[in-house]
Parts: structure tokens; C-alpha cells; sequence
């Protein structure tokens, strides 16, 4: 073997550690980046699939959006993973300070004595449908619960207390614009969205979870 091609594979070895210590170190962490690398639309339904198809069973909601908002959102890992939202702790912050009323239903009266700590982790979002963790308080429940055992129910229920008629009536475009930035989709001009593929993605995979889910 000449030199130049024994220096080619060991530069492909390293990268291919590197990568592998990347990807197990964001699973054994519970922290994702960005879209799976391992993971993706099989190992979503696998993950989650039940628990999704029964819950929103139970309130008359497509199935097949909660489960393409969880391959969009987290690539279907789980655990889910969490991400910390720099300008939300700022946010919060200010609102627990007095510099600003609110943040959504979170008021300074929700955040008193509240630690620099448990501020970021109301900043971060958590669970299979990334939900920002200050959500937790309009729902009465702790933020572990947003990624515990019952963070499908505890997600599909916040999903549709905030925008199920949006659901209901089929205005999926619109959903997944509002689980992202907390508005439709633009009358006119580019989606908000933090990838502006995201919406269209998103439609993609729920026709395909449609099609499988009538498969019997």
C-alpha cells in the first residue's frame, strides 16, 4: 500500500470515529442540533407511533401531523433531546425582573425566586415536540413531564388547547407555521420559519404517515 492511500484511510477511520463519538454523545446527552443522522421517519413511528395514533385518537386529531412534527422537530430520536434558547432566556429574564409584563401567560408573579438555572431550563425546549420549557406552566405540570413517560399526551394536549381548530379544518399549512413561530403562514412573502423549508417538509412527511397509517 503506498503512502498516499494509507494516509486516505487513516483520515477516513478518524473522521468516522469522530462522527461516531459525536452522534453517541448527543444520544447519551439527550441534545440534538439539527435533523436525525441516524434517525428519521422509521424510527419515529417506532418511537412514538403508538402513543401518537392513540392520544390523538382520543381527540379526533390527525395522527399523522404529530408524527411528522416530531421527525421535523427531533428526527424522531428519544430520548428527544433539548436545545437552549438564548433570546427566550433573555425574555424571561426581563418578565421576571419587571422589565417587560409578560412572556405569552408567563407573568413576574410565575417567576419569582426562580434560580438562573431553572430560568434556562423554561428557555430550552424539551420532548418529542420540542416545547419550549415555560410552556410547562400554562399546563400545570413540571418541565420534566414535557419529556417524561406522558410527553406525548402532555404535548398533543398543549397542541390542541393552542391550535387544534386549526387541525380540525385541516389548515395544516398553517399548523405547522404556528408550532414553530406562533403564527400562520404568511398571507404574502416566505415563511418565518427557522428553516424556510420547514413547512413544506413537514407536509411531505405527514402524506407519507398518512398513506402507512391507512395501510392495515
Amino acid at each position: 500500500m503506498n503512502r498516499g492511500v494509507s494516509i486516505g484511510l487513516s483520515v477516513a477511520v478518524l473522521a468516522g470515529l469522530a462522527w461516531g463519538a459525536l452522534e453517541f454523545g448527543r444520544r447519551w446527552q439527550g441534545r440534538w442540533t439539527g435533523g436525525g443522522l441516524l434517525h428519521g421517519h422509521r424510527v419515529t413511528r417506532m418511537h412514538y407511533g403508538d402513543a401518537v395514533v392513540a392520544e390523538a385518537g382520543e381527540r379526533g386529531l390527525p395522527a399523522a401531523y404529530f408524527l411528522a412534527l416530531i421527525e421535523l422537530e427531533t428526527g424522531g430520536r428519544k430520548p428527544a433531546g433539548r436545545r437552549f434558547e438564548p433570546h427566550i432566556f433573555e425574555r424571561l429574564q426581563a418578565v421576571q425582573a419587571g422589565r417587560r409584563d409578560r412572556l405569552e401567560n408567563v407573568t413576574t408573579a410565575d417567576l419569582v425566586g426562580a434560580s438562573e438555572e431553572a430560568l434556562r431550563n423554561l428557555a430550552t425546549s424539551w420532548g418529542p415536540f420540542q416545547l419550549m420549557g415555560y410552556k410547562c406552566i400554562g399546563l400545570e405540570v413540571q418541565i420534566r413531564d414535557l419529556r417524561g413517560p406522558d410527553a406525548i399526551a402532555h404535548g398533543i394536549r398543549w397542541i390542541d388547547e393552542t391550535y387544534g381548530p386549526r387541525l380540525r379544518a385541516g389548515q395544516f399549512k398553517d399548523a405547522f407555521h404556528v408550532h414553530n413561530t406562533g403564527k400562520p403562514y404568511p398571507a404574502a412573502g416566505p415563511p418565518t420559519t427557522y428553516h424556510p423549508d420547514y413547512v413544506e417538509r413537514g407536509l411531505a412527511y405527514m402524506k407519507r404517515f398518512e398513506a402507512e397509517l391507512k395501510t392495515p
